[in-house]
């Protein structure tokens, strides 16, 4: 019986990558037990699934999501929020669902309206909660917006929910439990894996047509590692990074950090067979998955090819059309960010300082009056920025260990003028993304993006443990536009009063490495 009963859970799980919704629609937060990795637990699911199901839109679609909360579980977070990872939320910044930053959490048995424009982005994209360490629970899904006039359309024949594939880690225990030092139980690809010493798990299938091209749209939907991915015998043709179109660049392999996304051209010119797809993490055990032609036998591959290691180099991803002249000429203002670790409680540092969520978001410290950094909680943390103005950021990560770190920032794309590994600058054609690995003890990252998007947006490491344990920081951008820029709704208003009336959840930090 229970042999059949984690069946169940795991066909659920198949199941649950398959499932997809429109730009408008209700989406319910509720405990459900899933096995995704053959071992049953308790986890967060936005629309009963895990990953949740895509959202699919089409370019200049308004976004009306109402997200219900039903959760019950006390061993996780109950209160929740949704962030709609890499979108702008031009004059929306009070729907960006980053809790303590643009709003307060939902609280159980309450729904909230996420209503929003993407305006003309389009490309791969992502939604998970942003409220303590809780997708990492499960609460995370593609999101997809296509684009009717795609400069690559020519380039392939099909690109729809069956060519989107995610990479996740996964842990057996609720997030609050999971213990230092943090490593995944599993890799999961399209939702599917195994663990050492677990059950058999059938390998997630990729099914496709001989002679056929195919657009893939890759997501590192992970709380920690990154992945080195790849297909066996198959060149992978990049041609959109983090939502922005890039010049083709032929790989075979590409290393994939946590939130980052591409959408890759591969052809099925190979024998008709079975081919292994790996996303080998930076650690944890490697995951395999299928790629099936249609016609070969229901198999596993028998020989895996060696790869040619012509890996992705981010320093030759470059825009399909060049970024605003002005991110490529001086900056207006330069940002040093020391990346740092606090050696005596293990809580990480951004110039000295561990991010705390404030009592009160951000955005409505803003709307109340408080205008300079010294009136902004959390203090240290909140740097405030000019209108108009063109910023460039650099890490220095020596002293931070647990990297690389991918850093995020809201509210922007922004130009990588120098990546990881390099020691020159680009001022010519820079890759433009929203997530950018900041490196190794030795490298300095550096990126550039234009102020032209008031209110406070968060920037900050996307390896969920970090992010909890005080990697961050909050750009509050043109201050004094925020109040009209960013009118705040009824419903807006409401979230903390409903929230600050639960009895608080007080879970310890999460251990990090």
């Amino acid at each position: 019986m229970f042999q059949l009963y984690v069946f169940l859970c795991l066909l659920a799980s198949l199941q649950g990558h398959a499932a997809t919704i429109g730009p408008v629609s209700d989406l319910v937060i509720a405990n459900g037990v899933v096995s995704p990795d053959g071992f049953t637990r308790s986890a967060v699911l936005a629309g009963g699934t895990h990953p949740g199901p895509t959202i699919m839109a089409q370019k200049g679609d308004t976004f009306n999501i109402n997200v219900t909360n039903q959760l019950t579980n006390q061993s996780m977070l109950t209160s929740t929020s949704i962030h709609w990872h890499g979108l702008f939320q031009h004059h929306s910044n009070q729907m960006d669902g980053v809790a303590f930053v643009t709003q307060c959490p939902i609280a159980p048995g309450n729904s909230f309206l996420y209503n929003f424009t993407a305006g003309d982005q389009v490309g791969t994209y992502w939604y998970h909660s942003h409220y303590g360490a809780q997708y990492c629970d499960g609460l995370r899904g593609p999101l997809i917006i296509y684009d009717p006039n795609d400069p690559y359309s020519s380039l392939y024949d099909i690109d729809d929910e069956s060519t989107i594939i995610t990479l996740m880690d996964w842990y057996n225990l609720p997030s609050p439990q999971v213990q230092r030092q943090v490593t995944a139980d599993s890799v999961l690809i399209n939702g599917v894996g195994s663990y050492v010493g677990g059950p058999d798990v059938p390998f997630a299938v990729i099914d496709v047509q001989p002679k056929t091209r195919y657009r893939f749209r890759l997501l590192n939907m992970a709380c920690k590692p990154n992945y080195i991915f790849s297909i066996d015998g198959h060149n992978l043709t990049i041609i959109e990074v983090d939502g922005q179109y890039v010049e083709p660049l032929v790989v075979d392999s590409i290393q994939i950090y946590a939130a980052q996304r591409y959408s890759f051209i591969l052809e099925t010119d190979q024998p008709v067979d079975n081919y292994w797809v790996h996303a080998d993490p930076d650690a944890g055990t490697n995951a395999t998955a299928i790629l099936r032609y249609a016609g070969a036998p229901i198999a596993d591959p028998v020989n895996m090819t060696a790869l040619t290691w012509d890996a992705l180099n981010e320093t030759s991803l470059h825009p399909l059309s060049l970024p605003s002249s002005r991110l490529l000429q001086e900056p207006d203002i330069t940002l040093d960010l020391v990346l740092g670790k606090n050696l005596s409680n293990f809580n990480f540092l951004v110039n000295g300082v561990q991010y705390t969520s404030p009592s009160i978001p951000v955005l409505l410290q803003l709307l109340s009056g408080a205008m300079t950094a010294a009136d902004l909680a959390p203090n240290g943390s909140v740097y405030t920025l000019p209108r108009n103005k063109v910023i460039e950021v650099s890490f220095n990560p020596d002293n931070s260990p647990g990297g690389p770190h991918p850093f995020h920032l809201h509210g922007h794309s922004f130009a990588v003028v120098r990546s990881a590994g390099s020691t020159s600058y680009n001022y010519v054609n820079p890759v433009m993304r929203d997530t950018v690995n900041t490196g190794n003890p030795g490298d300095r990252v550096t990126f550039r993006f234009l102020t032209d998007n008031p209110g406070p947006w968060l920037l900050h490491c996307h390896i969920d443990w970090h992010l909890y344990t005080g990697l961050a920081i909050v750009f509050a951008e043109a201050p004094e536009d925020v109040a009209a820029d960013q009118p705040l709704n009824n419903a807006s208003k409401q979230l903390c009063p409903i929230y600050n009336s639960i009895p608080p959840q007080n879970f310890p930090l999460p251990p990090v490495d």
